[in-house]
């Protein structure tokens, strides 16, 4: 059973299983992938949780948890970009665990995905329907109250959940609605209409830069970090820094792991490795360039925001957009929605295009039902049932789900995520040196390795009930791997048949090291 646990995919299968009509289209150049990871990345950091964070984290030291944020996730980066220029496939750090560390840790990070993704994009959802409501709420429109937000919420002040008064919350289900739809007609209309918007929400963000500079009053920058610089907790016990009623830590670090679910989307560049025109060059391209240059609008963005206004009367739904409303620059106000409205569509156009990607990888690969997830629409060439799959529980999770238990159940998940890539690129440069990579990593081993220390270092900084939410979603995730992912594993499966044919040895040398490709890898 543990040589089948740990069994690795070989490379070579996985390029060849890319072959005939189950392999998806190659559309995308350099400027595309760079434009989705643009897309995925700006948005719902700037206008929504930098309230979050700066209101109840951090104050103004916002501006430095962005910076850790940024630096923290260039690690990351730079290991999915020399996995992604070796094994340009679909599945991301889904597909580059099966290649280095075995099936078993394949699925765990698969899982995990599933949870970064969904949970993201219903995030997402909630936060533009905040913006929407704000943005008619300027012509004097409004929504019944009954159909505004999710019915519960956390209130950090009293440390519990609390009744919103509210049903359901109807916006975020329409845009989940209208995403799914533009998903399955094709990459290559998803990518054109993310272009568009990534081009508006870009200007609108150095509009906020330019206009906001001239508001700035450096006395709401003072105290600079009124939380500490500190917020890192083990477990549930606060080791460094304030906590908060609720027992979470308070601090620059403790809002660094809040405001790391910005950073969310450069990683999904790399599951359209295989709809890349030339994935070993325009992949990592596209990784690279899309975070750095968020990173720096990001801390752009912070520090106008605190220093328009003192951060405990930053709005947490709609925080860029009241700031200009409060230093009386209402037209901005309708401008800084519109751009908001577009910047967060084109992350849920993102996330939600990414997410049918790992599990068309999973589905190939056996672990869940490949009729279903692996299926690619004859037309379209699109993952199509598990992208309308995905758009049917982003807009359930979206309506009755709030913002703030989202976003960190989100960061928890892509957290540990980055820390099994960046173990992976050490585990695979020791056990397959011989493969080319058209990118590698800089500066040796202190890369990957500086990129699981700071990822763990934020993951311990989150509140202590997002441990055991991940604990909870793994073990589920176990479940349904042992039930059914290794009894019709398409490697398991051709494992068992070496292992009667060769012997327990003979199997495992074969799987790990040759990789004979097993006889119908898609049953």
């Amino acid at each position: 059973m543990a040589t089948q646990l740990f069994a690795r995919k070989p490379i070579q299968l996985l390029i060849e299983e890319m072959a005939g009509e189950h392999r998806l289209r190659r559309v995308l150049g350099p400027v595309q992938l760079t434009s989705l990871g643009i897309g995925a990345i700006i948005g719902t950091g700037i206008f929504v949780l930098t309230g979050v964070a700066a209101h109840d984290k951090t104050g103004p030291a916002l501006v430095l948890s962005f910076l850790v944020s940024g630096i923290a996730c260039i690690f990351a980066a730079l290991c999915y970009a020399e996995f992604a220029s070796m094994v340009p496939v679909a599945g991301s750090a889904y597909t580059y665990a099966y290649a280095t560390l075995g099936e078993l840790f394949a699925w765990i990070i698969g899982w995990d995905l599933v949870l970064e993704y969904t949970v993201a994009s219903a995030t997402v959802a909630h936060g533009w329907s905040h913006y929407f409501q704000d943005f008619i709420g300027i012509f004097g429109l409004k929504l019944p109250h009954a159909l505004t937000n999710a019915p519960f919420d956390y209130d950090p002040a009293a440390g519990r959940l609390v009744s919103t008064g509210t049903v359901l919350d109807l916006p975020a289900i329409v845009i989940a609605a209208i995403i799914t739809i533009v998903l399955v007609r094709g990459i290559r209309e998803s990518a054109s209409f993310n272009a568009v918007m990534v081009g508006v929400k870009l200007l609108v963000v150095l509009f906020v830069i330019a206009v906001g500079f001239f508001y700035i009053d450096p006395k709401n920058w003072q105290p600079l970090a009124p939380y500490g610089l500190t917020g890192i907790s083990f477990f549930g016990k606060t080791l460094f820094g304030q906590t908060g009623a609720g027992g979470e830590p308070l601090g620059m670090l403790a809002g660094a792991a809040i405001i790391f679910f910005a950073y969310i989307g450069f990683d999904s560049v790399s599951t359209h490795a295989e709809e890349s025109r030339n994935p070993q060059r325009d992949v990592p391209i596209g990784i690279i360039t899309s975070l750095l240059l968020c990173t720096i609008l990001y801390i752009a963005v912070s520090a106008v925001l605190t220093g328009m206004v003192p951060y405990h009367q930053i709005n947490v739904d709609a925080p860029v957009s009241d700031a200009f409303r409060q230093m009386g620059l209402p037209w901005a106000q309708f401008l800084i929605s519109i751009g908001a409205l577009t910047g967060i569509t084109s992350v849920l156009l993102v996330l939600m295009l990414s997410q049918p990607r790992v599990l068309l990888a999973m589905g190939r690969d056996g672990l869940v039902p490949h009729s279903f997830f692996g299926a690619v629409h004859d037309r379209y060439r699109t993952p199509w049932k598990s992208t309308i799959l995905t758009g049917i529980f982003v807009a359930l999770m979206g309506a009755f789900l709030p913002l703030r238990i989202l976003a960190d159940l989100v960061n928890i998940g892509t957290l540990l995520a980055f820390v099994i890539v960046c173990a992976a690129v050490l585990v695979m440069r020791k056990t397959h040196p011989e493969v080319e990579r058209p990118f590698r990593a800089p500066l040796g081993s202190w890369v990957p390795i500086l990129g699981v220390c700071t990822c763990l270092m934020l993951m311990f900084a989150l509140p202590p009930e997002n441990w055991l939410r991940l604990f909870i979603w793994l073990l589920i995730g176990f479940f349904i791997y042992f039930l059914y992912g290794r009894k019709h594993s398409v490697m398991s499966r051709h494992l068992r048949h070496e292992i009667t044919k060769h012997g327990v040895s003979g199997a495992g040398a074969l799987v790990t090291h040759t990789g004979a490709p097993p006889d119908d890898p898609h049953p």
